[in-house]
């Protein structure tokens, strides 16, 4: 793969000359040490203990371990303090982090830490049972086990990890033998300083995986370069606002997302807090933290905002000191736009972007939201409209967009006909979205990549789910394709020509459990005696979506 991206930081941006995500961090923790850094589960780390923490994960796996600089290591955890500590210290022992989905099965597990070459796994003790039945299929040597209250005092510890083994009965028994709490191993380096490892601004940082329109998981390069870029960009726009926009940042959205990843390096980097919820479906506990905090900076996306807008509870908060609110992972809704806007004041500065991107690539701007579009270019960000045959179009005309920044993704780990496959003979990435572009630089997107589904801000592949679908052995053929959902934007509807007459809604739904995360499952199912195609024989899943009714003998 030829790394041509993702070695520079436009220094028109970078004031502080930054080189990698390691100095960022090194130089928020130095001017702030006192200042709270992460939130979860009432335990607050200050930007001190944080740096601590990190340099002791580090020094264990420098001094206790094989791994070496370059080596992958997949981080498998929900929004707890133990995924900054685990992302810093990895940096600097110069490894790469894979962030993992903490609700993929085990076979989406093999996949992504067989494809990224992983070696090291830290893991929640929830899904500790999941890496067991696949953990001898990878190459992965060393393995981390934590727990939720692993980083609390001994009593809250001790209450913490008890109710969620014993009364919510979530650790389900495994056997890893060889792995290491997570725990033992930060007691382990604490107090130590990790020796220096040589870091440049185009190494990868970490392994992004997404699954693009095809379905096959691909793992995006996303180096320090591409990070800390995009950190600055959306910094300098945000701050706009004023200077104390980060000082409480509530972020319901999954660190692993590389939404919520950026957000929170953004707020890092201004020294603000940010307060992690690790489930928020949870709606009403949720609600119960947000009225702890004086919160003045909310990251989420349409469903989210729809959820909370609903609760009387939530309507009665005081949202005096929120300052900015932001929305990404899907697209935003005039409906959802006004509602939050009516119940907290807040208008909400929806943005747009993707894995390949770091993610953002363009933002509405404070004090010129435009509802139904996602904003302008980001600093230093390049944009094309192309058509299918790669001229630009016309102004005001609908066609490909196409980016060229420096947030953009080195390339897909390993595959350079992909990586090549992606990008325009002239650099730009080929997002697979149709955009038109505004007189005044304001951005719309009018369809988004073919067949792609996302249901709550996660990409859902109908590849994958006809593939999974696809090994039952009384389905002879199925197409999956997105539905309008009210509540998680779309969801999965799945047409399945069977040979078994009696093969039924449950026994599909039985069958995708145990091998999809559980937002990948259809929620309606079509039994069917055949699937419109084209002359070549390739399923149309758009007359599918469109004319199912009207165009599909349903069984």
């Amino acid at each position: 793969m030829a790394q041509v991206r993702g070695h520079s930081i436009p220094q028109q941006l970078n004031p502080r000359h930054y080189k990698t995500v390691l100095d960022v961090v090194a130089r928020v923790c130095r001017d702030y040490p006192e200042r709270p850094a992460f939130t979860s589960f009432g335990r607050t780390l200050s930007y001190a203990e944080l740096d601590q923490l990190a340099d002791a994960f580090a020094v264990y796996v420098q001094r206790n371990t094989d791994l070496k600089p370059g080596d992958r290591i997949a981080v498998q955890l929900p929004n707890l303090i133990q995924y900054p500590v685990v992302l810093f210290g990895a940096l600097r022992a110069g490894l790469v982090v894979v962030n993992t989905n903490p609700l993929y099965t085990p076979r989406e597990m093999e996949h992504q830490f067989r494809d990224s070459g992983a070696s090291a796994l830290v893991i929640h003790k929830s899904m500790a049972h999941k890496a067991e039945k696949i953990i001898d299929n990878t190459d992965i040597r060393h393995v981390f086990v934590t727990q939720v209250g692993d980083l609390h005092g001994f009593l809250k510890r001790t209450l913490l990890n008890a109710a969620i083994k014993y009364i919510k009965k979530m650790e389900p028994s495994y056997s890893l033998p060889d792995a290491v709490s997570l725990r033992h191993a930060l007691a382990t380096g604490l107090g130590l300083s990790p020796a220096p490892v040589a870091c440049e601004t185009g190494n990868p940082a970490v392994l992004q995986y997404t699954g693009g329109t095809t379905g096959l998981a691909k793992g995006a390069v996303l180096s320090h370069g591409n990070l800390v870029s995009n950190m600055l960009q959306g910094s300098k726009l945000i701050s706009r606002v004023d200077g104390h926009w980060s000082d409480t940042t509530m972020a319901p959205l999954p660190l692993y997302h590389i939404y919520a990843f950026t957000i929170s390096l953004i707020v890092m980097e201004n020294g603000g807090h940010t307060v992690l919820i690790p489930n928020p479906r949870d709606i009403d506990a949720f609600i119960r933290e947000l009225k702890r905090w004086e919160v003045s900076c909310f990251i989420g996306l349409n469903t989210l905002f729809v959820a909370l807008c609903n609760r009387e509870a939530f309507r009665q908060l005081d949202f005096s000191p929120l300052k900015v609110t932001i929305s990404g992972g899907m697209a935003l809704t005039h409906d959802a736009a006004d509602k939050w806007h009516a119940v907290t004041g807040c208008e909400i500065m929806e943005g747009y972007g993707l894995t390949e991107t770091s993610p953002a690539v363009a933002i509405n701007p404070p004090g010129g939201v435009r509802v139904g579009t996602i904003g302008c270019p980001l600093p230093e960000t390049e944009i094309r409209v192309i058509t299918p045959e790669g001229a630009d179009v016309a102004q005001g005309e609908a066609g490909e967009l196409c980016v060229r920044g420096p947030q953009v993704m080195v390339g897909y780990w390993q595959r350079e006909q992909d990586t090549a496959d992606a990008f325009t003979d002239d650099g730009y990435f080929r997002t697979g979205d149709v955009a038109v572009e505004e007189a005044d630089g304001y951005l719309r997107i009018v369809d988004r990549a073919k067949d792609l589904i996302i249901v709550s801000g996660f990409n859902v592949y109908p590849n994958e789910i006809e593939d999974v679908v696809s090994s039952h052995p009384d389905v002879v053929e199925c197409a999956a394709v997105g539905i309008p959902d009210a509540r998680t934007g779309e969801a999965v509807q799945l047409f399945v020509v069977s040979r078994n007459e009696a093969l039924a809604d449950a026994d599909i739904r039985a069958w995708c459990k145990e091998r999809l995360s559980r937002y990948k499952i259809p929620r309606e199912i079509m039994f069917t005696h055949d699937l419109p195609k084209s002359n070549i024989g390739k399923v149309l899943r758009r007359k599918l979506k469109k004319d199912s009714a009207q165009d599909v003998e349903v069984a």
